[in-house]
């Protein structure tokens, strides 16, 4: 199932697997999906997946599915830091819409979910 959602402006196309609608059917309570857009030595994209609440916030993308594109940096690179990696802060984004992915697809497999977006058309 493929539907678009508005992000800060802009057009995102999301592709939910006939695996992850399934899993999402059995839910009792919506799933955040956030875009995570890494700033820091390097750039890392990541989807995060945890338990919707009320103040989540996000788009809604179906009953239990909700969206959220997020952009954060570190303040510190190597190991200035306790544990597997640093605390992370929002990043301040002038103009976000530039930065917001074209596509999301979330799967859901081998009892975990699973995410990935892009900027280019999704394939």
């Amino acid at each position: 199932m493929r539907n678009q959602i508005d992000i800060d402006g802009k057009k995102v196309e999301v592709e939910i697997t006939a695996a992850a609608r399934d899993a999402l059917s059995r839910r009792s309570t919506p799933l955040l999906a956030e875009m995570e857009l890494y700033f820091s030595c390097l750039i890392r994209k990541q989807v995060r997946f945890r338990d919707a609440t009320n103040e989540s916030g996000g788009v809604k993308a179906g009953n239990l599915l909700r969206v959220q594109f997020r952009p954060v940096m570190t303040s510190a690179c190597g190991k200035d830091y306790e544990g597997d990696e640093p605390p992370l802060t929002d990043f301040p984004i002038v103009k976000a819409q530039a930065y917001v992915p074209h596509w999301l697809r979330i799967d859901y497999r081998n009892g975990q979910w699973q995410g990935e977006f892009g900027y280019c058309s999704a394939s």
